[in-house]
């Protein structure tokens, strides 16, 4: 009988400690997916911030540096306006002194933006704008690549059995798209100048 006690109560720590077992797996593999479920929103939101940085500030350069290249345009068109002899002819004395004076002045100013930015600002802008935009094309595909990565690794443990048998429990029965913008969200800013 004693062999018989201790083979009976072998056997039911046994079945304890695999119940125990798959009871843990079961817990560890359930919270894995949780985890992995909140690292696929977090990079979804990555994606969200990403986009909404790339609009907001492209959008803002693209004015700004709009803005730069009608103002110097403008100060160009002035300037050649004024050396323009054909307006000359038609005016009073005063209004020549006037005229004259202008130019030199347009031309003073010319002179000094010219010595201190001897390339137009606008064209600093225009460069600026390129990086700018560069640099927010690699943040948004740098966030679109950790959601396409976490999303492969949730669908590959969701499909992977035994942890599929455990998915399925906890409600996740389909898998996570991968990346996919709104349509607005996909077009490029554009550059109309």
């Amino acid at each position: 009988m004693d062999l018989l006690l201790i083979v009976v109560i072998v056997v039911v720590v046994l079945l304890i400690v695999i119940v125990v077992g798959v009871i843990a797996w079961y817990i560890s593999t359930s919270n894995t997916f949780k985890v992995m479920k909140v690292k696929v929103e977090e990079a979804s939101s990555g994606i969200d911030v990403a986009l909404t940085k790339r609009y907001d500030l492209l959008t803002k350069s693209l004015a700004a540096t709009k803005g730069y290249a009608k103002h110097e345009a403008e100060t160009l068109e002035k300037v050649v306006n004024l050396r323009s002899g054909s307006k000359i002819e038609n005016l009073s004395m005063k209004d020549k002194n006037i005229l004259t004076s202008q130019i030199e002045e347009a031309n003073r100013g010319l002179n000094i933006l010219v010595e201190q930015y001897p390339n137009l600002k606008a064209d600093a802008t225009f460069v600026e704008l390129q990086r700018q935009t560069a640099d927010c094309e690699e943040q948004l595909q740098a966030a679109r690549r950790i959601y396409n990565s976490n999303v492969s690794t949730f669908n590959q443990k969701r499909n992977v059995f035994p942890s599929s048998f455990v998915a399925k429990r906890i409600g996740f029965t389909e898998d996570l798209d991968f990346f996919e913008a709104e349509e607005t969200k996909k077009q490029d800013v554009k550059f109309d100048f």
